[in-house]
């Protein structure tokens, strides 16, 4: 008998956090997801399951959010696959504040998934994001067709299958989310990657080093990926943490975000043994210049300067520990 996802009910769990300090984080999956969707529509790059989990928003997104949206995917996805090829995908991969992410669906597609693919984020979105894999054929049927046994692992805040997992928990109750990771099978033992993308930002600089200690500690090997804020301490910088704060987002880690060399040192004395971080705009500037003709064709751009200090304004940045036999440090741009 075939796995399926329709009997299974999807109740709200008593553990949903109502923490309204927490809303304007909350907010920001939806933000994220709109802008995808948007710069997906207009042809930035390929993703035929983002409509899946978001509409699409009548109001036009400006040039500069969309290009730097299309070096944030790109330049994610290239240290995802760089992982991915150096491990001959026997490994594992947590994405930890996953939102609406489609990674696991596109990976799939281009027969690159690990062992096994993990999404951690608050239990409301993680509720939500489960109801669109159940309720949306594209969504479900390649979770279904990995998972051998009779019956998926389902309720409103956790889907545990073979191959594809998502957990609500808050990241900064560590042990909670470890003791439901392991229960969706985490294996401490496979080389592991773990992604946060504009996550550490809205944590204290407390919360965010305990959880890159529990990522180091936690895996023999290990790679990190983090794309947030950067060189957030001057004007243009202050005015971004302003528009934020008039939204009830508070960026509670701003002050880990000052340069390149405090992203790395923050990971450095974490546990991992390498650390490398680039602004945007430098990772723009390396991309396939074919690739990035064809995106700067789909739209005129007339504030050149705003996108370079938007770009300057974010990094990527990434870390190992161990794997010294599978060359995980020579992963770079």
């Amino acid at each position: 008998m075939a796995a399926s996802l329709k009997g299974a009910s999807v109740t709200c769990s008593s553990t949903l956090s109502c923490d309204t300090d927490d809303d304007g984080v909350r907010g920001t999956c939806e933000d994220a997801s709109l802008c995808k969707r948007f710069a997906v529509s207009i042809g930035y790059w390929h993703d035929p399951y983002i409509q899946h989990f978001v509409r699409l928003c009548k109001e036009r997104k400006a040039p500069e959010i969309n290009r730097g949206y299309f070096a944030r995917v790109l330049g994610v996805s290239q240290l995802i696959k760089a992982f991915l090829w150096k491990t001959e995908c026997n490994c594992q991969i947590l994405n930890l504040g996953a939102g609406m992410d489609t990674t696991f669906w596109t990976l799939k597609d281009e027969n690159l998934l690990p062992s096994k693919y993990f999404e951690v984020d608050f239990p409301m979105i993680v509720s939500r994001k489960i109801h669109n894999i159940k309720s949306k054929p594209p969504l479900s049927k390649p979770v279904v067709e990995l998972h051998s046994e009779d019956t998926i692992q389902i309720d409103g805040h956790m889907l545990d299958s073979k191959r594809y997992a998502i957990i609500g928990a808050d990241l900064r109750d560590l042990p909670d989310m470890e003791e439901k990771l392991k229960r969706c099978h985490m294996n401490t033992q496979l080389p592991t990657l773990i992604i946060t993308e504009c996550v550490l930002i809205y944590m204290t600089p407390e919360q965010s080093a305990n959880l890159l200690k529990w990522a180091a500690s936690s895996f023999e090997t290990a790679m990190f990926i983090n794309y947030e804020q950067v060189n957030m301490d001057d004007r243009f910088g202050q005015i971004m943490v302003e528009n934020l704060r008039r939204r009830q987002c508070d960026l509670a880690g701003v002050e880990m975000c000052k340069s390149l060399d405090s992203q790395k040192e923050r990971l450095l004395s974490s546990g991992w043994e390498t650390a490398s971080a680039v602004d945007m705009m430098e990772l723009y500037s390396r991309l396939p210049r074919s690739e990035v003709s064809r995106i700067e064709s789909l739209e005129f751009l007339d504030e050149v300067e705003l996108l370079e200090q938007l770009m300057q304004h974010y990094c990527l940045c990434w870390a190992t520990k161990g794997g010294n036999e599978l060359g995980l440090q020579e992963i770079t741009y």
